[in-house]
């Protein structure tokens, strides 16, 4: 930080700060992600303004005989980040083994450190750290979409506890593995609640295989997916 920052400085910071939170922002918001355009924006500009404030209260001279106190500026900024960690576990949602949120609560803190930058006046490690996040939200995100992992789905089949080995052997050869998780009775029908696996990219085909096999032995009353990460 320069210990006298002009004001064209600070519009400068001021300035990048937005444009960067700007450019991340956007990417947010055309994902449909809860923290959007505005949100990053404005996370950004209070982390710059919070450094460039604490820049011009930083003293140069030191305490002096006659002080009582001494004001630490630097705790300003540490204050931002504690408050953001509050923002990004409010953009974190579980539901069941299911999380989301997480990538969206990275990207606010990471925000917050560009702009922590920029408003402290190192311009260079800010761009540097912009580029490398939308770097990671756009280039990453084509080599994120083709990496399998598990997914899940709840079947609802009428059948009895005792035909869920016969799924299993049903739809292994497919890919998928199934595992018990409820029984209801409804008159003269049973129907079985059962939790569907199976390891696929998001690149890859619906799972419209598992349906058409488990039709060919079991009424299917529904099926839905959990969900992306």
């Amino acid at each position: 930080m320069t210990p006298d920052p002009t004001w064209q400085d600070i519009a400068l910071r001021l300035l990048l700060a937005l444009v960067a939170s700007c450019l991340i922002g956007f990417n947010r918001q055309a994902r449909g992600h809860a923290a959007g355009l505005r949100t990053t924006i404005l996370i950004g500009l209070a982390a710059a303004v919070a450094m460039v404030l604490a820049n011009l209260l930083v003293s140069t001279t030191g305490k002096t005989a006659l002080s009582f106190a001494t004001m630490d500026p630097m705790r300003l900024p540490l204050g931002v980040l504690t408050g953001v960690g509050f923002i990004g576990g409010g953009a974190i949602f579980r539901r069941g083994d299911l999380v989301t949120g997480v990538t969206t609560a990275a990207t606010l803190w990471m925000v917050t450190i560009i702009g922590l930058c920029l408003g402290g006046g190192e311009l260079w490690l800010g761009a540097a750290a912009t580029g490398l996040t939308l770097a990671t939200l756009l280039v990453l995100r084509a080599v994120d979409h083709r990496i399998r992992h598990e997914n899940r789905g709840m079947l609802v089949i009428e059948a009895g506890v005792g035909d869920v080995a016969a799924l299993n052997d049903l739809i292994q050869p497919l890919g998928y593995h199934a595992s018990f998780k409820r029984q209801r009775a409804d008159g003269a029908r049973e129907r079985i609640w059962v939790e569907v696996g199976w390891l696929r990219s998001d690149a890859g085909p619906p799972p419209a295989d598992l349906l058409a096999r488990v039709k060919e032995k079991f009424p299917v009353v529904s099926f839905d997916i959990e969900g992306a990460r």
